[in-house]
């Protein structure tokens, strides 16, 4: 069969079904923007109340999307006078060969699934799992998209988080500040006590009813190590513990207690 009988056949069939071509693009442009404004009115939803979870919305709207799809898709073909009880035994084995071939992609949705039901995190949480870390800002069908302290992008596979064990920094309400400071073994450890409690005592994102503690750690070689531990809020743990690094530090000097570092001693024997 020559090409140009292939178009001639063609055209005759368009021609014959024009106003069901005419009806399938039709359908075929309606519910594609349908399904794109479906998936945006959900996440504008999200945005607007509290009823929605913001955690769920990402994955709802993506789901919403590609059923609306697959619905516009089957329409458009039983207008093209396609069987629509054959098409879905079709889609059906074509459903069952690309989730063969896909199992990555699958696993990808049935993680995100069990990431949404579980919830070991939700959109604005600080996690980390496995190398991934920063803040949760998405949670997709296929992926959960997660921006890092430093500013940049992480596109993690919703699987791999899965398969991980995911800490999460901000799931609880307060944080303990745990900062070990090494003292001279001649410092006299009850004063170092007080000078530490002074610091906790005067910082007022302080819990109080979780009383901070100064212990003895470990007696190093070169240094008696103290455990000074304070309760905050967990979204003020950096920003505590930072100036207490430092008030550690000042503190101690003023007190006349030495916090002893590593020193090397060179002798030059001139003869």
């Amino acid at each position: 069969m020559q090409v140009s009988d292939i178009s001639s056949a063609i055209m005759s069939w368009i021609s014959t079904n024009s106003w069901g071509v005419i009806t399938a693009i039709f359908v075929l442009i309606v519910g594609w923007f349908f399904s794109r404004l479906a998936s945006s009115a959900i996440k504008d939803f999200a945005k607007r109340t509290t009823k929605l979870d913001k955690t769920i919305a990402p994955l709802l709207s993506q789901l919403v999307r590609y059923g609306i799809l697959i619905v516009t898709i089957i329409i458009s073909l039983s207008q093209l006078g396609v069987a629509t009880t054959s098409m879905l035994a079709v889609l059906g084995a074509a459903g069952l060969a690309i989730a063969l071939a896909l199992q990555g992609t699958l696993s990808n949705v049935a993680a995100g699934v069990m990431l949404i039901w579980l919830r070991p995190f939700s959109i604005g949480e600080y996690i980390y799992a496995s190398d991934i870390e920063g803040t949760v800002t998405e949670i997709g069908l296929f992926s959960t998209k997660i921006r890092t302290a430093s500013g940049l992008y992480v596109f993690a596979p919703n699987s791999k988080l899965w398969s991980s064990s995911i800490t999460n920094e901000d799931r609880l309400e307060h944080r303990r500040i745990n900062i070990k400071i090494g003292i001279s073994y001649d410092a006299d450890i009850s004063k170092a006590r007080k000078v530490l409690l002074k610091i906790a005592k005067d910082e007022k994102r302080v819990i109080s009813e979780k009383q901070p503690s100064v212990h003895v750690d470990s007696l190093a070689d070169s240094a008696v190590i103290l455990s000074f531990r304070a309760w905050v809020k967990s979204n003020d743990y950096y920003s505590v513990k930072f100036l207490f690094n430092e008030q550690v530090k000042l503190a101690l000097d003023k007190a006349k207690i030495e916090i002893p570092y590593n020193k090397l001693d060179v002798n030059i024997n001139n003869n």
